[in-house]
């Protein structure tokens, strides 16, 4: 069974910086595992030395609605048993 915890939010560029340097630093020091924040709700997950990691970029260009920019990182691991 798969649980989606997900929160859509706006940032400005220094809160998702600092919301980034605190995730990294959970990654770092996550001995047991790593909790992730996620809106108003914490999110524990395991540990695992190596992680999968994806990072896709996509720019776009419209004369209508003008241009736009996403950047999507994915992070997957195997828990340690």
């Amino acid at each position: 069974m798969a649980e989606r915890t997900t929160n859509d939010e706006m940032m400005s560029r220094s809160e998702l910086a600092t919301y980034l340097s605190e995730l990294s630093r959970r990654f770092e020091n996550g001995e047991n595992g790593v909790d992730v924040p996620v809106g108003n709700k914490t999110v524990s997950l395991g540990h695992s030395e190596d992680v999968s990691v994806s990072v896709d970029v996509v720019e776009r260009s419209s004369r209508l609605r003008g241009n736009r920019e996403t950047v999507t990182l994915t992070m997957s691991w195997k828990p340690d048993s």
